[in-house]
């Protein structure tokens, strides 16, 4: 199911740095395997995915390098913080995401990870192309001249 250009609501971690090292051209919102020191964890918005990506590894999608935190009360019986964690997806979905990684060089850019309005932990993934410095002192350039077009419109009008 494609993700709707409605942000998630409250998210728990985002990844800021995406946005601006890629061009997303596609964002899906994907259901993610968690144990329960993690959803607590997560709840209290203490993860870190902005050194996180997702790979494909045996026809499925999993996210690396994302860091959940232990959740303190559960002592001994804590997760592994930087563990990979599978996402969940529909398999038409899969196959259409690795045909894209495979053959066009897209990446997978996890974007945020948030709880649905059902109180359900997903990942939004930004399916994206890496930009070069030149794009990104474009982008800079693109938006600067937007903010002084504002500016004149304003003072003028």
């Amino acid at each position: 199911m494609a993700k709707k250009d409605t942000p998630p609501s409250v998210p728990s971690a985002r990844n800021r740095k995406a946005l601006r090292d890629y061009f997303i051209e596609e964002k899906i919102e994907a259901g993610i395997v968690l144990t329960g020191t993690e959803v607590k964890s997560l709840r209290l918005g203490r993860a870190n995915i902005n050194e996180a990506f997702a790979r494909e590894a045996g026809g499925e999608i999993w996210l690396e390098g994302a860091h959940i935190p232990h959740y303190n009360p559960a002592g001994k019986d804590n997760h592994e913080p930087n563990r990979s964690r599978k996402l969940l997806l529909h398999r038409r979905q899969i196959a259409r995401m690795i045909g894209q990684i495979n053959r066009a060089g897209y990446t997978l850019v996890p974007l945020a990870l948030f709880f649905n309005s059902r109180g359900m932990a997903k990942v939004e993934i930004g399916l994206g192309k890496g930009k070069h410095t030149y794009d990104k002192r474009q982008a800079v350039k693109d938006r600067d001249w937007k903010r002084q077009k504002e500016r004149l419109m304003r003072d003028r009008g």
